[in-house]
């Protein structure tokens, strides 16, 4: 992609710094308001982590190494001994591609509202001045009366790990892996880790997943965590709970993992998964008097506002929920809050969860351990997918929903879903529990006529189990 920029202008009404998600949803934002809008962007093309290290690729090689293991497993392939194998290297060109048609798209929205592009590395040089070193070594100064930072997030890098090590890897240089590990160490066991691990186990790598807690992935329904560890276990992973690391060895094959319950691991390569660090410690925010976090992030408002008045902050930089989904939407309120002078959206409510593991997991509302603790006299409806017809034709019976539910108002609180799908599944039972007043109940489910055979016929399924427990 051409580095390039639109006009010669130094000067901006607002300079939006990063072009992820949520620095896109910004600068489209705010150009579509009328104002005179530059994205700069310190990679050779848009899109940012997202696009390039995070959600898009690791999504691609997931649905591949998926789809190659749903061949394996259909019976009628399996008769005639037709199965397929495939390595990390060789599934990584359809990531590479998929990462292309994104990045030519999101080019096309900045070409088409207008939007000054400017490829560089950014940092402030005081409250209204930025400078933007480019490839060549030169520097550009431009100025402008308001700041959105969206630069997103890096993996973490403890100290004593050498990450300059052949063999070792975090969640974005593993898009580099050219060797075909016969066994991985993944230390660290979110989402990230989790996903990863799923997709090495479907390429038949021996994986070993370390987690530093004492359940897979503890902020969901404990259901769907049980769910995956077991789906983990029979599909090969061992997972090692309660772990900590303390030092990393590099050997000439490989790594060696000692943790400090003692014990040691050896393997082809270490994928390093273990959070997350903002990208702000290269802006220099001193000058304009903001200081992040231990871990790089910004404190922001309602509007989005920092510290200082006319600096705002969208996405990874401010935590939580850390989803590209909710940047992009943060850049759109800070828009909003920019061009009107304050926000008139916020998020919603029942942000869903979606963990592309094999097979996935979403969920969106109460976990069943909240509404426990809160003292909330619900219920639950469930489905399994083992019954469902679509499920049993299409061979994607592992899997259930649940629906949980106030005993008495019948309110929907939670919905968690597990099995092929699901990101996709959670959006009906999602927009349900985002209506008003009598809307919101089970009881939708069971009135609601559906597609036959289809998925989402789980829900009438899970309401109609749910129901016939009260009394």
């Amino acid at each position: 992609m051409p580095r390039r920029r639109k006009n010669n202008t130094s000067h901006f009404d607002v300079i939006v710094i990063g072009s992820g998600p949520g620095g896109e949803g910004a600068a489209m934002g705010l150009t579509k308001s009328g104002l005179n809008v530059a994205i700069i962007e310190r990679e050779s093309s848009v899109g940012g982590g997202c696009t390039h290290w995070g959600t898009i690729p690791s999504k691609a090689l997931r649905h591949a190494v998926s789809r190659i293991t749903e061949f394996n497993q259909n019976p009628i392939y399996c008769a005639n001994n037709s199965t397929i194998h495939s390595t990390f290297s060789d599934i990584l060109s359809h990531a590479t591609s998929v990462i292309d048609k994104q990045t030519r798209m999101r080019q096309g929205f900045y070409d088409k509202n207008h939007c000054s592009l400017i490829f560089g590395e950014a940092q402030f040089t005081d409250s209204n001045t930025i400078s933007v070193t480019n490839s060549d070594g030169s520097i550009d100064i431009y100025s402008a009366d308001k700041f959105v930072i969206a630069t997103g997030s890096r993996p973490y890098h403890p100290p004593g790990v050498n990450f300059n090590h052949s063999r070792i890897y975090d969640s974005d240089s593993i898009l580099s892996l050219k060797h075909d590990p016969r066994h991985i160490i993944i230390y660290g066991a979110g989402v990230i880790g989790c996903e990863y691990a799923s997709i090495f186990r479907g390429l038949g790598v021996k994986v070993d997943l370390i987690n530093t807690r004492d359940r897979l992935l503890s902020f969901l329904d404990n259901e769907m965590s049980d769910s995956l560890s077991y789906h983990f276990s029979n599909s090969g992973v061992v997972t090692r709970n309660d772990e900590t690391c303390e030092s990393v060895d590099s050997v000439s094959d490989g790594v060696i993992l000692n943790l400090e319950s003692g014990k040691k691991m050896k393997a082809d390569c270490l994928l390093f998964a273990n959070g997350r660090t903002g990208n702000t410690d290269k802006l220099n925010l001193k000058t304009v008097g903001l200081k992040p976090d231990s871990r790089g992030q910004l404190t922001v408002n309602n509007s989005y506002q920092t510290e200082v008045e006319h600096i705002y902050a969208v996405g990874d930089v401010i935590g939580y929920p850390s989803l590209a989904s909710a940047a992009y939407d943060q850049g759109r309120f800070t828009a909003q809050a920019i061009a009107t002078g304050e926000a008139q959206d916020s998020l919603i409510d029942h942000i869903p969860t979606g963990i592309y593991t094999i097979p996935e997991i979403s969920s969106v509302g109460k976990t069943e351990q909240q509404l426990t603790a809160d003292k909330v006299p619900y219920e639950v409806g469930r489905s399994s997918f083992k019954h469902l017809a679509r499920a049993q034709i299409a061979g994607m019976d592992i899997g259930s929903l649940k629906i949980l539910f106030h005993r008495e108002t019948k309110e929907i609180l939670g919905i968690h879903c597990f099995g092929e799908r699901a990101a996709e599944i959670i959006h009906i039972g999602q927009a349900i529990m985002e209506q008003k007043g009598d809307a919101n109940t089970i009881e939708y489910f069971v009135k609601t006529t559906f597609n036959y055979p289809t998925m989402a016929e789980a829900y009438r399924v899970a309401a109609l189990n749910g129901l016939n427990r009260l009394f």
